[in-house]
């Protein structure tokens, strides 16, 4: 049920793209969407891992490096039933972690020199389980490509805005008459408001699902509810830089501290978090 939602969500946001692009092209615009969406896809497809983990400078772990992270995440893909993912380790003292990768056999998983020096076994062991969850139900994709479209949408709002006001807007007749300037407005504030919420709820939904199942590969929710605790607190001290574009990606909102990314978060109060998780499992 939870995918066939996500399918909707999906939908709505790649319609959304293309009815932005009719209001200011008209059907070329709307042509222009709908290719946007198309190629934002399959970008998001084949390249997010790859352009995400460059971004962080992230340095990937060889085989004989850091036995330890190794032995723990062989050990969950074991219980999770997952081939091996690729380990990288970010070099940053902020602790946080991600997982990318547009399927199982292609997914990698990040973690920070913070998170590592922070975090005891049993809460590593919880981080990576959460990253592992989200590996599992395919979830970092269908984030990426969320998050790509509405970005997009909210360029092409904004550029449509500019066109507008700098003569080349190219809407209907109806819409460059009186009124033009109104419905442009509104239209440029909307539709990204509009893409953002959808892509709180796909997001925010995940994340609760990838911290129960990612307590039951780790074998109890009780690292990484504290795992969660400690990496709240530290990132109101310590933040990584993260472009809002990947924020979705971190277990917790990098931004924190920003207050306006923290009021349209893509992540859910890691206090509710930690709370689902203990009375899910009875704690």
């Amino acid at each position: 049920m939870n995918l066939f939602k996500t399918a909707v969500l999906l939908t709505v946001l790649t319609l959304l793209l293309v009815v932005v692009g009719q209001y200011f092209g008209g059907p070329r615009g709307a042509l222009i969407g709908f290719c946007v969406a198309f190629a934002i896809n399959g970008i998001s497809y084949w390249f997010s891992d790859k352009i995400v983990l460059a971004m962080y400078r992230a340095q990937e772990v060889g085989p004989d490096d850091l036995p330890e992270l190794r032995g723990i995440v062989e050990e969950l893909v074991a219980r999770a039933g997952l081939p091996m993912p690729r380990l990288y380790i970010i070099p940053s003292d902020a602790p946080n972690a991600f997982a990318t990768g547009r399927n199982p056999q292609n997914a990698a998983v990040a973690v920070t020199h913070g998170a590592l020096r922070l975090l005891n076994r049993d809460e590593l062991k919880g981080v990576l389980g959460h990253e592992l969850a989200h590996v599992k139900n395919r979830d970092i994709l269908i984030a990426t490509v969320a998050a790509t479209v509405a970005g997009a949408i909210t360029l092409i709002a904004r550029l449509g805005r500019f066109a507008y006001i700098f003569g080349g807007y190219g809407g209907s007749r109806s819409s460059r008459d009186g009124g033009g300037l109104i419905g442009v407005l509104i239209m440029s504030i909307v539709a990204p408001i509009a893409a953002l919420i959808i892509q709180l709820a796909i997001s925010r939904a995940r994340e609760y699902a990838a911290d129960q199942k990612g307590a039951s590969f780790a074998g109890s929710p009780n690292g990484l509810s504290n795992a969660l605790a400690k990496l709240e607190s530290a990132a109101q001290h310590r933040r990584i830089q993260a472009a809002p574009s990947t924020a979705h990606l971190f277990i917790v909102n990098p931004l924190r501290g920003n207050v306006v990314a923290t009021l349209f978060s893509t992540h859910p109060p890691v206090q509710k978090r930690i709370a689902r998780l203990r009375k899910v499992y009875g704690d």
